[in-house]
C-alpha cells in the first residue's frame, strides 16, 4: 500500500521534532476513531476507542506526560486529536517509546490518514483512509508492525 513517511525520512535514532519515522519492529496499540464521521468502529482486532474533542497525546519532554494520551486543556505541548482535517479519523498507535518512555525520544508515533497528496508527516505513517481500514482488519492484539531500516539491506 502507498504510503506516506517523516518528513526527515528513516531513523535509528528518533529525536523528537526530527521529523523522522522510528525504524525497528513495534507492537500496535489501539485503535482511535472519530464517531461523528464514521457510522460505526473499525472493524479490527485491536481495541478501539472514540476520539472526544478533549483528547491529545503530550509531546513534551520535559513533562511526565510525555509520549501518553491526555486529557485537554492540558499544561504541556500536545497534539490536538480532534482535528478540523480529516489526518487524525483514524488513528493506530504504533508502541514507540511507550514503555520505560524516554523524554526526547519521540513521541506520537501513529498510523494514521495521510493527506490526499501524501505529504510527508512528522514522524507517523499515513496512508489512504480505504488502506488503512483494510489493514486494520487483519491486525489483532500483539501484532507487530516492522520497518525496516534501508541502510542494512
Amino acid at each position: 500500500m502507498r504510503c506516506a513517511l517523516g518528513r526527515g525520512g528513516l531513523s535509528t535514532h528518533k529525536r523528537e521534532g526530527d521529523g523522522a519515522t522510528p525504524v525497528g519492529e513495534f507492537k500496535l496499540g489501539r485503535v482511535f476513531y472519530r464517531p461523528d464521521r464514521r457510522a460505526h468502529p473499525p472493524t479490527t482486532g485491536l481495541q478501539s476507542q472514540e476520539i472526544t474533542p478533549n483528547m491529545g497525546w503530550c509531546d513534551d519532554p520535559s513533562h511526565t506526560d510525555y509520549n501518553r494520551l491526555i486529557t485537554l486543556p492540558h499544561s504541556a505541548h500536545h497534539e490536538i486529536l480532534w482535528r478540523d482535517d480529516q489526518v487524525y479519523d483514524l488513528i493506530v498507535e504504533i508502541l514507540y517509546n511507550s514503555e520505560n518512555i524516554k523524554a526526547g525520544y519521540g513521541s506520537a508515533i501513529f498510523m494514521h490518514v495521510a493527506k490526499p497528496d501524501y505529504t510527508p508527516t512528522e514522524g507517523c505513517i499515513a496512508l489512504k483512509y480505504d488502506d488503512l481500514s483494510a489493514l486494520l482488519r487483519t491486525c489483532n492484539d500483539g501484532d507487530v508492525l516492522v520497518i525496516p531500516d534501508p541502510q542494512s539491506s
